[in-house]
């Protein structure tokens, strides 16, 4: 499957994400709450955020897709000038901007328009002066050479089949000695090819998923240096079904329990920090 078809696919799926709010899904069986926005917060309180980050934003920012807390890790700076990849409906630029003040600026990118048309909505409810919104392609930043003093990204780099250019923009965009922190999704086993070759396993985080030394060696190539891996920790099953498209791999495939766990017992999230 080509980027541009991958890509195609993320908009529309994520699109469907920013529209599910009232959704109920099988989630309700995992968890004791059935709304989704509950579930979020249940998911955000899991991959590392602390009760104040997720009561201090938006409420609708948080959609309970990302795989870690990167804005925890990345000792921000006031000042700083932040873009985060694939900002979705804002949750981590929100967090950063607290951080880096009203001298500091943080820009988020993401290649869906709602995605980005939500997150503006959010910025204006929660009046951040310093947050700006860009519809954008992770392999193709929007952005000036040597500009960004941190860049940030919660389980999207996945998503992309190019992330040896992906890190290459990232590059291209950090100040000298800028630095990435950035949490992910990685291997350690290979997938079933039913989940590798699906289109819904793009949307859902899963196909585009790397082993974990294909993922540093990208970072590598880009020219970062003092790679780090400040955290790595299971994948929370949920937080891989917490997605209507992740649900239908499993309707359509009949999976099993077992074939879930099997499924996330491959997975893991990890956040990586280094330095251009």
């Amino acid at each position: 499957m080509s980027n541009n078809q991958i890509q195609e696919n993320v908009k529309s799926g994520y699109a469907d994400i920013v529209k599910r709010n009232t959704k109920r899904s099988f989630l309700s069986n995992i968890f004791q709450c059935c709304d989704p926005k509950e579930i979020a917060s249940d998911i955000g309180k899991k991959i590392g955020y602390s009760e104040e980050e997720l009561k201090n934003v938006p409420q609708d920012a948080n959609l309970g897709i990302g795989c870690g807390n990167p804005t925890a890790l990345a000792s921000i700076k006031k000042g700083e000038t932040i873009l985060d990849l694939g900002s979705g409906a804002g949750f981590d630029c929100f967090l950063a901007s607290k951080e880096t003040g009203v001298t500091g600026k943080v820009i988020g990118i993401d290649i869906t328009p709602e995605m980005v048309a939500q997150a503006k909505k959010n910025a204006k409810k929660g009046n951040y002066k310093n947050v700006e919104f860009k519809i954008g392609e992770i392999e193709n930043l929007p952005i000036e050479n040597n500009s960004i003093d941190l860049i940030i990204s919660n389980c999207v780099i996945n998503l992309s089949n190019q992330k040896e250019k992906v890190f290459e923009e990232a590059y291209r965009v950090a100040k000298p000695n800028g630095r990435i922190m950035i949490s992910d999704i990685i291997l350690l086993n290979d997938l079933p090819d039913y989940v590798k070759n699906s289109v819904e396993g793009h949307i859902a985080c899963l196909a585009g998923a790397v082993r974990k030394e294909h993922y540093l060696d990208a970072i590598a190539k880009a020219g970062f240096t003092d790679i780090r891996i400040d955290k790595q920790a299971p994948f929370p099953i949920e937080l891989m079904l917490n997605d209507p498209i992740a649900e239908k791999i499993v309707r359509e495939n009949n999976l099993t329990e077992n074939d879930i766990k099997a499924i996330a017992s491959s997975i893991v999230s990890i956040s990586i920090s280094a330095k251009k």
